[in-house]
This record gives C-alpha cells, sequence and structure tokens, in this order.
C-alpha cells in the first residue's frame, strides 16, 4: 500500500534533519529544465506568474538562481522534513525512528510542482513552485503537462514495490490532477476528514490537512497494508463513518467535543 501527500508552501532549512540516511530525487534532470525556464523570470514575472507578493517573489529568483545539485547535507534537506504545512504538522516526521523512516520510503510518495515525485528522504532545496502554476514548458502550457507522462508511470513502479495495489490519496486535488488516475494499476481509496460544527460535520480545511498527515504518519506506525485496515483510523478524535461513506471515499468524522 502506498499513500502520497501533497508538498507545503512553509519551508524548515534551518533546523538540522533527524536523519543522515538521504536519498537523491528521481527526477532531478526535469526539475532543471523547470529551473531553466523560471531563471528567465524577473522576479516581477514570478509575482504574476504565482500570484505572490513582491517580497516572495524576490526571494523566490533568488532561490531558482541558487538551485544546484549535486544535493547534500550541506545544501538541502530531506523533503519530508523540510516541509511544514498544516500536513507535516500532522506528520511529524522529524520523530519518525530509523524504522519509520525505511517503511515510510518505500510507502509514501510526495507530489511536487518542481521535483514531481518524491521519497519522504530525498534531498530538496528551497523552492515555490505549485502544481497548479500555469509555466510554459516543453510539454505544454502547464505543469500538468509537463509532469503527467512521468508522475503516473513512476506511482505504478511505487505502488508494486509497496506490497499492495493500493493507493491511498491523501494529496489536495491540485495536486492529485497531476496524476492520470484511470492508469494507475491499483484500487485509490481516497479518505475524507470532515468536523463537526454546529451540529453538521464538513470539511474544515485547516483540520483536513493536519488529519491527512495524522493518516500518513498512522500508516507507516502501524504499517498498514489492507484497505479494510483503514476504517480501524481513530486518532486525534477521528472515527470511520460507515453510513457517510461511498465506495473507495472513507469518511473519517469527528465530534465537536472530541477536537
Amino acid at each position: 500500500m502506498l499513500s502520497v501527500i501533497s508538498p507545503a508552501k512553509t519551508l524548515d532549512f534551518e533546523t538540522p534533519p533527524t536523519t543522515t540516511k538521504v536519498t537523491q530525487p528521481d527526477f532531478l534532470k526535469q526539475s532543471q529544465a523547470l529551473i531553466d525556464i523560471l531563471r528567465d523570470y524577473s522576479p516581477q514575472q514570478i509575482s504574476e506568474l504565482m500570484g505572490i507578493s513582491d517580497k516572495l517573489a524576490g526571494l523566490n529568483a533568488a532561490r531558482f538562481e541558487e538551485w544546484q545539485p549535486p544535493f547534500s547535507l550541506h545544501n538541502a534537506k530531506p523533503a519530508v522534513q523540510a516541509f511544514q504545512g498544516d500536513v507535516y504538522t500532522g506528520l511529524q516526521a522529524e520523530s519518525f525512528s530509523e524504522g519509520e523512516n525505511r517503511y515510510a520510503q518505500s510507502h509514501l510518495r510526495i507530489l511536487s510542482g518542481l521535483y514531481g515525485l518524491l521519497r519522504p528522504l530525498d534531498l530538496i532545496q528551497p523552492y515555490r513552485l505549485e502544481m497548479g502554476t500555469k509555466l510554459s514548458n516543453s510539454a505544454g502550457k502547464d505543469l500538468y503537462a509537463y509532469w503527467k507522462p512521468t508522475l503516473t508511470p513512476a506511482l505504478n513502479e511505487a505502488i508494486a514495490e509497496s506490497g499492495s495495489k493500493v493507493l491511498v490519496n491523501l494529496a489536495s486535488n491540485e495536486y492529485f490532477k497531476a496524476v492520470d488516475a484511470k492508469q494507475l494499476d491499483a484500487r485509490v481509496i481516497t479518505p475524507v476528514f470532515k468536523d463537526e460544527k454546529h451540529g453538521t460535520f464538513k470539511i474544515i480545511s485547516f483540520y483536513a490537512k493536519k488529519a491527512r498527515g495524522l493518516m500518513s504518519a498512522w500508516l507507516i506506525q502501524q504499517q498498514i497494508n489492507e484497505p479494510n485496515e483503514l476504517k480501524a483510523f481513530d486518532v486525534a478524535g477521528y472515527r470511520f463513518d460507515a453510513s457517510a461513506s461511498q465506495g473507495d471515499t472513507f469518511v473519517f468524522t469527528r465530534k465537536e467535543t472530541d477536537r
């Protein structure tokens, strides 16, 4: 069983990683081609392309200029510990044991606009490039056109190596759209997390993102490998809701009193 998550805009390259057993991303050649395109953009053009402030655009223009393989622990950090958004708050990968890191390497993948597909311990350098960015490239008008032919077979390979033909989609729609799901040789299960608010259950973005991270960690720590075992997820107040679930959309709900 393999799970996929999205990256995060918030990064931490200051805190030292808790492991030295790191790997190199598989698609650095494709990343380099995108970097070469982005280096031709002025900070103002980056601001317009990404819809970000002038200050952030200047920071990212500098990052693109400084981006330079080969990656090492001196100039890069394992992806799963470099990303710091809500998903990663739930995941808490910095607390993983070496055994959990090893398991995660073959059972978790991170989708990325710059790196394509990352193992947790693949080294990355700082960047910002969301998958939905309309960056014209050799394959088409956006990053979906660029990455889809690469990501789909790469995920199929990772799914086969994981031991069971099941993909747990814990990524956002923006990122999972970069995968041709119909071409995946796997059953795709999509967990949905809903929190109670004023008596009704709804998706609350902040909580749902954190819950995706909590489930990712739980899958690794419990070494879950069967779809039905997913229904036993009972962390931070979330429980499987059979009546709200349909097919391979597994709904987990949390009462306000359990939050």
